[in-house]
């Protein structure tokens, strides 16, 4: 079982999406990635707007995510919201094995 947030990054005129480019080329996504506890950290760009940007965020327990929210990383993360005025709506959700019932649905 895993803690999943999904972090939904909107701005405007391409804001969003040069946040999450700069937060690959400056390394800090990928210092997150090696943090203890993470399992996943992934950008997504939505088709259907162009503005917003999903993080998937996935940490092994609450106290991994602690850590990471207490990190000189959260910092630097910060200040780039704030360089790309950047606006958040956040999701949480606990990850489970999917039941066999749905097993059927999942094509691999």
């Amino acid at each position: 079982m895993s803690i999943v947030v999904h972090l939904f990054y909107t701005g405007e005129k391409g804001a969003a999406r040069r946040f999450a480019q700069e937060m690959e080329s400056s390394g800090i996504a990928d210092r997150i990635r090696q943090e203890e506890g993470n399992e996943r950290y992934e950008y997504f760009l939505p088709v259907s707007d162009p503005e917003t940007v999903l993080l998937i965020d996935q940490w092994k327990d609450q106290a991994a995510l602690d850590l990471h929210h207490a990190s000189d990383m959260m910092k630097e993360l910060a200040a780039l919201r704030e360089k790309y005025d950047l606006h958040m709506k956040a999701e949480r959700f606990i990850s489970e094995e999917l039941p066999n019932t749905d097993q059927g649905f999942i094509r691999k």
